[in-house]
């Protein structure tokens, strides 16, 4: 479809400056953004894949992974091609790394309709950095919330101030995702990023300015992208920007795209990224990637007894009650939403 898009600035001699994400392209005219997917059409800036959805797909809103909003909820994932950043480990690098304007074409309301039609509570924005077609995801969040929906963002944190002033009009919550503890030589490296400090500044004004909800993972990458000194950088900032209670996720890689050659990160150094968040004071670390790990499970803070039991993305024990308190103790864990009553954890396939 295509459609002029909101962030941007015009520039002399018909240039264009993006404002959707933290590389701030300047784009001549007809030429395009590093992302594919925004580019200057006659010296307005254009949103190619304004209706264009490339994936869609109805997932546990813990495959985000989000684990304190809405737990044992349903959203409806959907995509576009293009992306903000080069990963050379992506696994949704068909998608993320296509510099080809293709998908299904859907208007807002379509999107909406789609996912009410499928019996699920909210839409999430990902498998691609959704800033960066942020118009209309905007423009589909909108209807979604007047039809009950919530709305997730799946997010690398590489945005402005001007992208989180947007996702404050419509934006529930966002998982924003680091990579290698957020080492300076790794994103270069490895993502193509010069500087990960605009996830930072992303971090601290979504924090400062609104009121969505954040969780952060990490995915660590053995060998090159799991030095433990950046973990405790990673966890102190954590701590010190939002608390204790900060949900942070250390994710398991697996091989894929250019970086075959590497193993599964082993799940030993998976412990000890949890063990140094625990250690700066985060009460709420995961373990991601490993189903069946005990470090997947929920434990209250206050008396150590496991809250959520789960395997991967299924909810197997809950042990709160209605204030989401922990029936053992009664303190109050911090968890936006309750399980759903029709909640069935075999809803949901395992995943090895």
């Amino acid at each position: 479809m295509g459609k002029e898009a909101i962030l941007y600035e015009k520039l002399p001699e018909e240039k264009v400056r993006c404002t959707a994400c933290a590389r701030y392209c300047e784009i001549g005219k007809n030429q395009i953004g590093l992302c594919g997917i925004r580019g200057n059409t006659d010296g307005k800036l254009e949103l190619f894949v304004y209706g264009k959805v490339i994936a869609g797909n109805v997932d546990p809103i813990e495959k985000k992974p989000v684990v304190h909003y809405r737990p044992g909820s349903k959203v409806f994932s959907i995509a576009t091609t293009g992306c903000n950043w080069l990963c050379k480990y992506c696994q949704n690098y068909d998608i993320s790394q296509r510099r080809k304007v293709e998908g299904v074409d859907m208007t807002p309301e379509q999107v909406v309709q789609t996912t009410l039609d499928h019996g699920a509570d909210g839409i999430a924005y990902t498998y691609n950095q959704p800033s960066i077609f942020i118009e209309f995801a905007r423009d589909c969040a909108v209807i979604a919330r007047k039809r009950g929906l919530y709305n997730v963002f799946v997010s690398n944190g590489y945005d402005t101030p001007e992208t989180v002033k947007m996702m404050d009009e419509f934006l529930d919550c966002i998982t924003v995702d680091f990579k290698g503890s957020a080492e300076p030589n790794f994103t270069r490296k490895y993502i193509g990023v010069p500087d990960p400090k605009p996830i930072f500044d992303t971090l601290t004004e979504i924090h400062d300015k609104t009121k969505i909800h954040v969780e952060i993972t990490d995915l660590i990458v053995p060998e090159v992208g799991d030095d433990l000194s950046h973990a405790k950088k990673l966890c102190k900032f954590v701590y010190d920007e939002f608390g204790p209670d900060m949900p942070i996720h250390f994710l398991r890689f697996h091989p894929d795209y250019k970086m075959m050659e590497f193993p599964s990160t082993p799940v030993k150094t998976l412990e000890k990224h949890h063990k140094i968040a625990k250690d700066v004071g985060l009460n709420y670390a995961y373990l991601g990637n490993v189903p069946g790990h005990p470090l997947e499970h929920t434990y209250c803070p206050e008396c150590k007894n496991v809250v959520i039991n789960r395997f991967g993305f299924a909810i197997k024990e809950w042990n709160l009650d209605e204030k989401n308190q922990c029936i053992n103790c009664n303190n109050r864990i911090p968890i936006t939403g309750h399980l759903a009553k029709n909640y069935k954890a075999d809803r949901f396939q395992f995943v090895d």
